[in-house]
């Protein structure tokens, strides 16, 4: 188990809203030492804190600027008797371009997915002939987003 102190805490605060910054661009953010900043990055990455860095695209850029969470429920009697879990169902879905995530969740909804679409006719399609085909899904409700924050 780790122990993240103060120090890790303030960098990964600025990791989170520019993982570009150099150590040098951290160390000034921070007002701690390069050297201390550049262990410290080490230390997170060895002990799996920091796990990868990434991008925020800039979606309507590229033609997925529709943002629908799309709520599954399974049938479980049915995936039971296939042999098939939820787990099973959330990998057909991660094979879809328009899927960004697909999370199992507890509560009233079985499997919450994440689906980035040009527009409200690729989200019917996708959802019509895609994601309510696989094997196992019961239903779906989605929540289109009217305003996305970053």
């Amino acid at each position: 188990m780790s122990t993240i102190d103060e120090k890790d805490k303030q960098i990964l605060a600025v990791l989170k809203d520019h993982a570009e910054f150099t150590t040098r661009q951290i160390a000034k953010k921070t007002l701690l030492p390069v050297t201390t900043i550049h262990h410290r990055l080490q230390k997170l990455r060895k002990e799996g804190i920091i796990r990868r860095y990434t991008i925020e695209p800039d979606y309507a850029a590229l033609d997925r600027g529709l943002l629908v969470y799309v709520l599954i429920s399974v049938n479980l009697k049915y995936l039971k008797s296939k042999h098939k879990s939820q787990y099973d169902i959330v990998a057909d879905l991660r094979k879809q371009y328009f899927v960004e995530r697909a999370d199992v969740v507890s509560g009233g909804t079985d499997i919450v997915a994440v689906v980035r679409v040009r527009d409200v006719t690729e989200y019917d399609k996708a959802l019509l002939t895609k994601i309510q085909m696989i094997d196992g899904i019961d239903r779906t409700q989605s929540l289109i987003v009217i305003h996305e924050t970053a």
